[in-house]
Protein backbone atom coordinates (compact mmCIF):
# COMPACT_ATOMS: atom_id res chain seq x y z
CA UNK A 1 0.00 0.00 0.00
CA UNK A 2 2.38 2.37 1.00
CA UNK A 3 4.55 1.47 -2.38
CA UNK A 4 1.62 2.80 -4.43
CA UNK A 5 0.62 5.91 -2.46
CA UNK A 6 4.60 6.91 -3.04
CA UNK A 7 4.54 6.03 -6.73
CA UNK A 8 1.63 8.29 -7.19
CA UNK A 9 3.04 11.02 -5.26
CA UNK A 10 5.87 10.43 -7.47
CA UNK A 11 4.43 10.20 -10.69
CA UNK A 12 2.35 13.57 -9.17
CA UNK A 13 5.21 15.59 -8.60
CA UNK A 14 7.41 14.98 -11.28
CA UNK A 15 8.85 17.18 -13.88
CA UNK A 16 7.80 16.51 -17.17
CA UNK A 17 8.99 19.28 -19.88
CA UNK A 18 12.58 18.93 -19.27
CA UNK A 19 14.34 18.72 -22.04
CA UNK A 20 16.98 15.03 -23.29
CA UNK A 21 20.61 16.47 -21.69
CA UNK A 22 23.88 15.08 -21.02
CA UNK A 23 27.01 15.84 -19.54
CA UNK A 24 28.84 18.32 -21.50
CA UNK A 25 25.36 19.84 -23.48
CA UNK A 26 25.13 23.40 -22.50
CA UNK A 27 21.86 24.68 -21.06
CA UNK A 28 20.21 27.46 -19.87
CA UNK A 29 17.83 27.34 -16.60
CA UNK A 30 14.97 29.78 -16.01
CA UNK A 31 15.46 30.05 -11.85
CA UNK A 32 12.23 32.24 -10.10
CA UNK A 33 13.46 34.23 -7.57
CA UNK A 34 11.32 36.39 -5.04
CA UNK A 35 12.00 39.66 -4.24
CA UNK A 36 9.74 41.12 -1.19
CA UNK A 37 6.08 40.74 -2.85
CA UNK A 38 7.66 40.44 -6.66
CA UNK A 39 8.43 37.35 -8.61
CA UNK A 40 11.04 37.26 -11.61
CA UNK A 41 13.30 35.14 -13.78
CA UNK A 42 16.97 34.73 -13.70
CA UNK A 43 18.87 32.56 -16.38
CA UNK A 44 21.54 30.84 -15.72
CA UNK A 45 23.29 29.12 -18.69
CA UNK A 46 26.28 26.70 -18.50
CA UNK A 47 27.67 23.39 -19.00
CA UNK A 48 26.47 20.76 -17.47
CA UNK A 49 29.27 18.87 -15.98
CA UNK A 50 27.12 16.35 -13.95
CA UNK A 51 24.26 14.81 -13.60
CA UNK A 52 23.13 12.52 -10.12
CA UNK A 53 20.66 9.93 -9.14
CA UNK A 54 17.18 9.51 -10.67
CA UNK A 55 13.81 10.01 -10.03
CA UNK A 56 12.46 13.08 -7.39
CA UNK A 57 15.88 13.37 -6.54
CA UNK A 58 18.00 14.08 -9.48
CA UNK A 59 20.05 16.91 -9.84
CA UNK A 60 22.30 18.39 -11.95
CA UNK A 61 25.87 20.57 -11.62
CA UNK A 62 25.78 23.45 -14.41
CA UNK A 63 29.18 25.25 -14.88
CA UNK A 64 29.87 28.41 -16.30
CA UNK A 65 32.66 31.00 -16.38
CA UNK A 66 31.62 35.08 -15.02
CA UNK A 67 34.10 37.37 -15.25
CA UNK A 68 37.25 35.14 -15.11
CA UNK A 69 35.76 33.33 -12.57
CA UNK A 70 34.51 29.78 -12.16
CA UNK A 71 30.63 29.94 -10.67
CA UNK A 72 28.94 26.09 -10.38
CA UNK A 73 25.42 25.99 -9.31
CA UNK A 74 23.73 22.98 -8.22
CA UNK A 75 20.02 22.87 -9.32
CA UNK A 76 17.62 19.90 -8.26
CA UNK A 77 15.64 18.97 -11.32
CA UNK A 78 11.84 18.41 -9.60
CA UNK A 79 12.20 21.83 -7.99
CA UNK A 80 9.88 24.44 -7.91
CA UNK A 81 12.29 27.20 -8.30
CA UNK A 82 13.12 25.90 -11.83
CA UNK A 83 10.72 27.59 -14.57
CA UNK A 84 11.64 25.66 -17.39
CA UNK A 85 14.95 24.08 -18.93
CA UNK A 86 16.17 25.28 -22.53
CA UNK A 87 18.74 23.21 -24.23
CA UNK A 88 21.81 25.67 -25.86
CA UNK A 89 24.00 23.21 -27.31
CA UNK A 90 25.19 19.82 -27.31
CA UNK A 91 28.68 18.49 -26.37
CA UNK A 92 30.68 15.37 -27.52
CA UNK A 93 32.16 14.12 -24.02
CA UNK A 94 33.72 10.67 -22.96
CA UNK A 95 32.88 11.05 -19.29
CA UNK A 96 29.72 11.51 -17.32
CA UNK A 97 31.44 13.64 -14.58
CA UNK A 98 33.43 16.79 -16.32
CA UNK A 99 35.13 17.44 -12.79
CA UNK A 100 38.35 18.07 -14.65
CA UNK A 101 36.72 21.31 -16.78
CA UNK A 102 37.53 22.70 -13.42
CA UNK A 103 41.10 23.36 -14.09
CA UNK A 104 41.17 24.31 -17.48
CA UNK A 105 40.65 27.60 -18.81
CA UNK A 106 39.96 29.68 -22.36
CA UNK A 107 40.12 27.50 -25.03
CA UNK A 108 41.36 24.23 -23.55
CA UNK A 109 37.67 23.98 -21.61
CA UNK A 110 36.13 24.11 -24.91
CA UNK A 111 33.99 20.99 -26.02
CA UNK A 112 33.23 19.77 -29.63
CA UNK A 113 30.01 19.51 -30.86
CA UNK A 114 27.83 16.69 -30.74
CA UNK A 115 25.64 16.09 -34.33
Amino acid sequence: MNNALLTKFINKNRRTDTPEFRPGDTIRVHVKIKEGDKERLQAFEGTVIARKNTGMGESITVRKVSFGQGVERIFPLNARVIDHIDLVRTGRVRRAKLYYLRGLKGKAARLRERE
